[in-house]
């Protein structure tokens, strides 16, 4: 375990970010920021805070077990941001900042007076960062649009499942965390446009079309031969072999659809004709034979124990691999070689473990410095050192419950 005090500073160092959204779409993409150093302050409403800080199907002496992971590296005040005293402050804050990071509904910044004109002609510097269902703009723009929906009408749920049952959903918030990393790119990619410019813009990251993005090829596969994909449960269609097998004593997934990569599993079931066989030359031929070809992989598999299998696969450079739960993450060498997984302290659990930063920079590496803040614990700091406000006047906006 290392102490947060001996990491180096991250690459965003000298960023600071104001995060003002709610559960995962938003925070989710401070979370990254944070991981790579910059400071991001967390704005909560006084005496109520993100609902992130008791979600989770898990929890610990009653607290919760994922607003720790996804509010790591961060500090945290209060604001009422309905107060128009509250609105002010925050201008204030904007003033010193280099990011304004919501995910309200699109028009809930603007009612408060905090919409992209008031802020930029405060900051002209300034990235806004917004994430929503559907986007600041269009016919759907002003609806509700959590992730569901989002992955939903982006596409994902249709193909996810096993055609036998409805479409089903992934065990992850995924169209949240989707949308909040691609606005971390647009993020860093405006960043790099105000180096060059000096002038900050909006970043617009809408849920359904961050799914939408990872869809691959499926709308040009219907725009070119009206071909809709369906549910395949736990293969893709004509990628074959690429599968999970039985094998004497459990699971193994095996992907050795590429010709060379085949070739090789060909040799190491003892069967190298296997990849001049007509059936299985190609990779169109072992698409159109996938059926049989799982099954005949799998009658290999199954005379085999899990470790021999891999062993084998690797022996023969054939990508290979076991189907991993939390237990089997932290007991692998792998994982531990490379601090995927690390131990932070936190006040109230002690130590936890939990993902490392990704991806890993060799000069400038992100970090987790810092473990999830208590609601307001970061007051003091910006409001008396950051923003210079006199004892007197931060009393009296704690007494109006504004901070």
């Amino acid at each position: 375990m290392t102490s947060p005090t001996s990491f180096k500073p991250g690459p965003l160092a000298d960023l600071r970010v104001l995060e003002l959204g709610t559960l995962l779409a938003g925070p989710f993409c401070g979370q990254l920021l944070g991981d790579f150093g910059a400071e991001v302050i967390k704005v909560e409403p006084p005496g109520q805070g993100d609902p992130m800080r008791v979600w989770g199907r898990e929890k610990a002496n009653g607290k919760s077990l994922w607003w720790p992971v996804v509010g790591r590296n961060k500090k945290a005040i209060t604001l009422d941001l309905r107060q128009a005293e509250g609105q002010e402050i925050l201008k204030e804050l904007v003033k010193k900042s280099d990011f304004v990071l919501e995910n309200f509904r699109p028009g809930t910044m603007e009612k408060w007076g905090l919409g992209w004109e008031q802020l930029s002609a405060i900051n002209p510097r300034l990235i806004m960062i917004r994430v929503s269902g559907f986007g600041q703009n269009g016919p759907y723009s002003r609806q509700a649009g959590f992730g569901a929906i989002g992955e939903a009408m982006g596409g994902l749920r249709y193909v996810v499942g096993d055609p036998s049952t409805p479409p089903s959903r992934m065990g992850i918030s995924i169209g949240d965390s989707l949308a909040a990393t691609f606005a971390c790119i647009g993020a860093l990619s405006a960043l790099h446009h105000r180096e060059r410019t000096g002038r900050g813009q909006v970043v617009d990251s809408a849920i359904y079309e961050a799914v939408l993005n990872m869809m691959e090829s499926l709308i040009t596969e219907y725009d070119k031969a009206g071909f809709i994909r369906e549910r395949t449960g736990a293969i893709l269609p004509n990628v074959a072999p690429s599968n999970v097998y039985k094998t004497r004593d459990g699971l193994v997934l095996i992907a050795a659809n590429q010709d060379t990569v085949f070739s090789r599993l060909a040799e190491a079931m003892g069967q190298p004709g296997l990849s001049s066989d007509s059936r299985y030359s190609t990779h169109g031929a072992r698409g159109a034979h996938q059926v049989e070809l799982d099954a005949l992989v799998e009658r290999w598999t199954q005379t085999l124990s899990t470790r021999e299998v891999l062993e084998s696969m690797d022996k023969f450079g054939v990508p290979a691999g076991l189907i991993y739960r939390a237990p089997e993450m932290l007991d692998d060498p792998h994982f531990k070689a490379r601090d995927a997984i690390v131990t932070v302290p936190h006040p109230d659990f002690g130590e936890l473990r939990m993902q490392n930063v990704a991806p890993k920079l060799s000069e400038t590496p992100g970090a987790i410095r810092r473990p999830s803040p208590a609601m307001g614990q970061h007051n003091d700091e910006v409001y008396l050192e950051l923003l210079g406000m006199t004892e007197q006047r931060y009393a009296e906006l704690k007494a109006r419950k504004v901070v």
